[in-house]
């Protein structure tokens, strides 16, 4: 499994010291929103942008290890080394990358499920999970609900999303009226058929401090880039569950055929019967009114069965184990 990654570094200055490092580092024209965005050093991995709020000025950095190391293999100090190269560099040596906060990290994958129509279905019987512990849906988003499956954390400071890439960008292709730029999207379009985007954004420094100790943002870069999978996947399995989907009679039919224990079996059954009743896998095992429900999803585990069921209006009968495919 490839994981791409971004880091979002940023730094508060006051107003004097603002103006003068934008005065002299800033390259480009024109702003957004108050916003200024150096591209300059885009090419090499770094994105500078600077927040000119009234109160608050704020300069934050957007790294994309894979192209400051020109190279998708990790390799933590290399990075750090490299990245502490282009900031001296650009601030002219006045700040270095311990100056800045590691404010969020971005991990993403695209999961390849070879089939466009799949694509739709897995994103259908996904959003039948509702919320799990510790994450709620979002109050608002940026993408169709129709093509996603995203929630936030309750208190955690973590995102979750899974999208169909083909479709958001062909629905980008609709909004946008210039020709170069619908040719550039179409051709992406195509190669992403087939493919769910899944990401998993650490975006408060309380979830950067729940999977490091290093206090220094070198050190938090080369740890995080280190375990990168493992922070990715440690929040893709608390969501997404394990097995195969069926329809609910299906998967009654195989928890039958596979879980041995009588009272297990209830209690299996009894689960997939009350997730599309409660619209929510969390508020199903809830309702279970079962104090050990970690063995109840460990059966379902050895089972190979996903406690999330397709729905019944929907035509695709089994989805195989998205794990199966990362």
């Amino acid at each position: 499994m490839h994981i791409q990654t971004a880091f979002e570094l940023s730094m508060l200055l006051d107003t004097e010291r603002f103006n003068n490092v934008l005065s002299k580092a800033y390259i480009g024209e024109g702003s957004d929103n108050d916003e200024y965005t150096d591209h300059s050093l885009a090419s090499k991995g770094v994105t500078v942008v600077y927040r000119d709020s009234q109160y608050k000025k704020k300069v934050k950095l957007v790294v994309k290890p894979d192209v400051v190391l020109d190279s998708d293999k990790p390799n933590s100090d290399k990075l750090v080394r490299k990245l502490e190269k282009r900031i001296g560099q650009y601030f002219d040596s006045v700040f270095s990358i311990d100056d800045f906060m590691l404010a969020g990290m971005v991990m993403s994958t695209d999961i390849d499920v070879r089939d466009r129509e799949k694509v739709s279905a897995y994103i259908k019987v996904l959003q039948r999970i509702g919320k799990v512990k510790g994450f709620s849906p979002p109050s608002e988003s940026w993408i169709d609900g129709d093509i996603s499956f995203s929630l936030d954390g309750n208190s955690n400071g973590i995102n979750f999303m899974i999208l169909d890439l083909e479709r958001l960008l062909r629905d980008q292709m609709k909004r946008t009226n210039d020709d170069h730029d619908r040719k550039q999207l179409k051709a992406i379009a195509k190669k992403a058929e087939g493919i769910i985007h899944a990401e998993v954004r650490l975006s408060e420094t309380k979830a950067i401090h729940a999977y490091t100790d290093e206090t220094d943002t070198s050190g938090q870069i080369a740890a995080l880039s280190e375990k990168m999978e493992k922070v990715f996947l440690d929040t893709f399995m608390k969501i997404i569950p394990f097995g195969d989907f069926f329809k609910l009679d299906k998967a009654k039919e195989m928890i039958r055929d596979k879980v041995s224990d009588k009272r297990m079996r209830r209690r299996c059954i009894r689960l997939l019967e009350l997730v599309p009743e409660k619209k929510s896998l969390l508020l199903a095992q809830k309702a279970l009114n079962y104090r050990r429900v970690d063995e109840v999803m460990a059966a379902f585990f050895a089972a190979d069965v996903a406690p999330v069921t397709i729905s019944k209006r929907h035509d695709i009968k089994k989805l195989d184990n998205l794990y199966k495919y990362i």
